[in-house]
């Protein structure tokens, strides 16, 4: 027999902090949510808005590992084994984020078959998405690197519709997520620009035009010249 507490159980509700489970929290643009070295005891989720999440190396070294959006989870290593945080997040626009103490975000894990559905996904994805990016960061050129990153950022090819009018995100950002140099991001989006790939003016919109660029292999973006 299924409890009666998992009928009453409000997915929703609970990923915004309205149920008690956890608490709900304004960020402005360039606020941190944690810091790499703090220590890890909660779950976060996206409500809305986009953060970053970056790294140093013990060499000063910075990198962007990735931009989260609406609906993601972050900070969910601190289920296993993970003591203090590896990385730091910082709000890139105007966000809400639930934040969830570990011993309840577990237990709703254990208790709740809807919310325990709806996470495994989400690690799935993250999985995938992981493997991805690592064979992107390998095989493939800076300039369809970044070409994927925008599309991604864009929300192309996920479930919810595309959102080709992207939030000010830097070229120096840009730069940290595809492992290459600012110069080199500003040369390729002028040239996807020129190309009618995307267009900017403070805020990048991404054309459907760059997605088929990427996924034709008559005409890759890295073969169209410069």
């Amino acid at each position: 027999m299924v409890k009666e507490h998992m009928l009453d159980f409000a997915l929703s509700e609970f990923l915004s902090g309205d149920s008690g489970g956890g608490s709900a929290d304004k960020y402005v643009i360039n606020q941190q949510v944690y810091s790499q070295g703090d220590q890890a005891e909660a779950i976060f989720y996206v409500q809305s808005g986009r953060i970053k999440v970056s790294v140093l190396s013990a060499q000063g070294k910075a990198a962007v590992v990735a931009i989260l959006g609406e609906g993601d989870f972050l900070g969910e290593a601190c289920l296993g084994a993970q003591l203090t945080r590896t990385a730091t997040v910082i709000a890139i626009t105007e966000c809400c984020i639930t934040r969830v103490e570990k011993s309840i975000f577990a237990r709703a894990l254990h208790d709740e078959p809807v919310f325990s559905d709806r996470f495994v996904a989400h690690l799935l994805g993250r999985s995938i998405r992981i493997e991805e990016d690592l064979v992107d960061q390998l095989f493939n050129s800076s300039e369809r690197r970044l070409a994927r990153a925008l599309l991604l950022l864009a929300n192309y090819g996920r479930d919810t519709p595309p959102e080709p009018v992207l939030a000010r995100i830097s070229q120096e950002t840009l730069a940290e997520m595809i492992g290459t140099t600012r110069s080199r991001v500003s040369f390729f989006m002028n040239k996807f620009r020129r190309l009618g790939f995307i267009s900017y003016d403070g805020t990048v919109e991404v054309h459907p035009s760059l997605l088929t660029a990427v996924l034709c292999n008559q005409s890759r973006v890295d073969d169209i010249p410069n």
